[in-house]
């Protein structure tokens, strides 16, 4: 059934429409041939000349040619490659060209802000935290916080611009809690050996006892107490992985 309206052809239907052709040609010769019987008929009877009856049936004969021929020709077809539609629509804008981009922080380098730096306000872990961004803050690239279960006494991992590895611990205790000769003989077990340390470091809010800073001595660790991280924090002294800062530590470690 034929939709109204719809002037597509189905794929393969260009024979139907050849055979209407054929069947109107052979009706048209018929009605040429027909009308050409009854005229020459007529005109026998009416006694016309032969050559007015050739004429006329030439006439008709190339008017019945000439209609079956066009009726029987077949439609030409586009043989070229197709005629390409138009374009879908696409939008110029799409979501993906128009989201906002995730811009990834620097890899190794902690926040360095004024309230990263607030190593007065933090917990432990928060003290770990402020530690490495004072590292980051001083050009130590890239900075570790590796504090936790199993971390061998080591709580930050750096590299400073002249390219020392430093490994820091952290002991964030109270005024009255000195930091120990145990504390520091642990961290000097591991902090060379395992950790593979050019400066070895120890950071504490607190202070640290005779004993300890003898050690610190003797092994090379670089002690810094609650006043030395406020005057570093402040950048009113040089960072202590720093030669003169290590120099200085040892000088009161031995007075």
């Amino acid at each position: 059934m034929t939709v109204p309206g719809d002037g597509r052809r189905k794929a393969g239907g260009g024979s139907a429409p050849f055979g209407r052709d054929v069947v109107l040609a052979v009706g048209l010769a018929g009605i040429c041939v027909g009308g050409l019987a009854v005229f020459l008929k007529t005109t026998a009877g009416a006694g016309a000349g032969v050559w007015v009856v050739l004429v006329a049936t030439a006439v008709v004969l190339a008017a019945g040619a000439a209609l079956a021929k066009r009726s029987v020709s077949p439609v030409r077809r586009r043989t070229g490659p197709p005629v390409p539609g138009p374009a879908p629509h696409e939008d110029p804008y799409p979501i993906e060209a128009t989201a906002a981009l995730d811009v990834p922080a620097v890899a190794g380098v902690p926040e360095v802000g004024a309230g990263a730096l607030d190593h007065a306000a933090v917990d432990a872990d928060g003290f770990e935290q402020a530690i490495a961004a004072l590292c980051a803050r001083d050009g130590c690239t890239p900075v570790e916080v590796v504090g936790g279960a199993g971390d061998l006494g080591a709580d930050v991992i750096a590299t400073t611009p002249d390219g020392l590895r430093i490994v820091v611990q952290c002991k964030h205790y109270a005024d009255t809690h000195r930091v120990g000769s145990q504390d520091l003989q642990r961290f000097g077990g591991t902090c060379f050996a395992v950790h593979g340390a050019d400066v070895a470091i120890v950071v504490t809010t607190s202070s640290y006892t005779t004993p300890a800073l003898e050690y610190a001595a003797a092994c090379g660790i670089v002690c810094v107490d609650g006043e030395a991280l406020a005057a570093w924090t402040d950048s009113a002294v040089a960072p202590p992985w720093e030669s003169d800062s290590r120099d200085a530590t040892a000088r009161v470690s031995t007075a």
